[in-house]
């Protein structure tokens, strides 16, 4: 191993994910000197990104092992649906220090909702007993396609007033206003890299998140990983050979938006007629139940009514799941996932069911022999969780952590 590939930043990601935890295993893996191996690990200390743990004797002296520290720093997500909001202030293990769930209408627009996003993590930061400059990034998880690398939502049909807005540089000027300029970073960046204006933060389509959560929570070892939000609207994630996948511009797995042919009648928010979303979504389910004299506001009141046992809800959560399950045959003949996961307010109803239904009853049985069909494990904090993940392992992958280290020394330096 040579180059960067010797680095501080890649002997972390090796104590990361478990690959090599002692100072010997390091050096057998890269095939580094002792000392060289030392100077690295001096680094990563000298930042306060690891912490030494006692390993498991095998006879001798036990060995002392390095871990990842995830106290170090911590991360601000936010998970925003369609009505409601949900924001935490979390460690880089994930661990949720102090949690808000509230009323925040993504309809609003993303000046009112990010001002709003930006006074809540005031109270959480202060509950969490962590001072603003721990804040080492802000993970957003948004009910909309989102191009990856801009941090922009892109032709959002639910969000009015979001479709190319930046929402990073809003974000970051919501909590300049709320905290000050140079509140954030010092103590994770270093002086010279610190301030508002260099936080980073990241934004994600809700499923996207969810299925990343869940994949690293419970499926690790899945190669291929397919996770279905039904709720107001429906879209899936993917994580393939431990990636998430969002194709070129943040478009994959918008599947709520393939087009039924037999129901051409249905208006979709997006203004297509014939969506998938238009029938079989949560909030088709609303209006559906409406119509039959059940009154229905969103997905959360469909959700409400099958706890209970209402009828003519059980009867067409489950029509619903057979259309989708009609529009999955094809998703997982294309991909030939180990695992398909339903979330999302219609989940562990009879929309399972009925995904079940019409999956096994279409698809080849050579396609579905090693298929799991599950429900979330996660339940509504998956796509908070996600959040938190999608920040850590941008901002601890190899490049980016020896970008940060280099930032450090210099600040030390000067």
């Amino acid at each position: 191993m040579a180059g960067n590939q010797a680095s501080a930043g890649h002997l972390l990601r090796l104590i990361r994910s478990g690959e090599a935890t002692t100072r010997g295993e390091l050096q057998q893996a890269t095939g580094l000197s002792r000392s060289t191996v030392g100077h690295r690990l001096d680094q990563l200390f000298g930042a306060g990104w690891l912490r030494g743990a006692t390993g498991t004797s095998t006879g001798g002296r036990p060995s002392s092992r390095l871990e990842f520290d995830p106290t170090h720093a911590v991360v601000l997500v936010a998970d925003l649906e369609t009505r409601h909001g949900r924001a935490a202030v979390a460690d880089l293990s994930g661990k949720v220090l102090a949690e808000r769930t509230g009323t925040l209408v993504i309809a609003d627009g993303p000046d009112v909702v990010l001002d709003r996003l930006a006074r809540w993590f005031g109270p959480l930061l202060e509950e969490a007993g962590a001072a603003p400059d721990r804040v080492c990034g802000i993970g957003l998880s948004v009910p909309g396609p989102v191009d990856w690398e801009s941090a922009q939502v892109v032709q959002p049909p639910i969000m009015p007033g979001w479709d190319r807005f930046p929402v990073r540089e809003r974000m970051r000027a919501a909590l300049a206003e709320h905290f000050g300029p140079d509140a954030f970073g010092p103590a994770v960046f270093g002086a010279e890299a610190a301030g508002t204006d260099s936080l980073p933060v990241y934004v994600d389509n809700d499923a996207n998140l969810m299925a990343l959560a869940e994949q690293r929570e419970n499926y690790a070892d899945c190669g291929a990983f397919v996770l279905v939000k039904a709720s107001t609207g429906i879209g899936a994630g993917m994580v393939v050979g431990g990636e998430m996948y969002r194709g070129i511009d943040g478009g994959s797995g918008d599947i709520g938006h393939i087009r039924l042919h037999d129901r051409l009648d249905a208006l979709c928010m997006c203004g297509s007629y014939g969506c998938l979303a238009a029938v079989a979504s949560g909030r088709a389910i609303a209006e559906q139940l409406t119509a039959a004299g059940v009154p229905t506001a969103s997905g959360s009141d469909v959700r409400r009514h099958l706890a209970a046992g209402q009828p003519d809800a059980l009867r067409l959560a489950r029509a619903a799941g057979q259309r989708v399950g009609e529009v999955l045959v094809t998703v997982v003949t294309l991909l030939n996932p180990g695992v398909l996961m339903l979330g999302g307010d219609l989940a562990s109803t009879p929309f399972l069911t009925g995904v079940r239904e019409l999956l096994y009853q279409r698809a080849m049985p050579r396609t579905t022999a090693n298929l799991q069909v599950v429900t979330t494990s996660l339940g509504d904090r998956a796509a908070l969780a996600g959040a938190a993940v999608m920040v850590v392992e941008r901002l601890y992958d190899p490049d980016r952590a020896d970008a940060r280290l280099a930032a450090l020394a210099a600040g030390a330096a000067g």
